[in-house]
């Protein structure tokens, strides 16, 4: 069948939980490469609020007259 791959997975969910409630690290660092997933989250929001800042300011700057 083709769909067997998809439908007849183990139950891990045990595992997981046991894995997860173990952990003494803090609650979004304790699933495996979250560090990764939010380095990522944090650069790509740094970047968006430095680009609203930079943007806002030349808004408010204006144009000069020689330009």
């Amino acid at each position: 069948m083709v769909l067997s791959a998809l439908v007849n997975k183990p139950n891990r969910i045990l595992e997981k939980q046991k894995f997860i409630q173990a952990s003494k690290k803090p609650l979004h660092y304790r699933m495996p490469r979250s560090g990764l997933y939010l380095s990522v989250y944090y650069s790509a929001f740094t970047v968006g609020c430095v680009g609203i800042v930079y943007s806002c300011y030349n808004l408010i700057r204006g144009k000069s007259a020689t330009e």
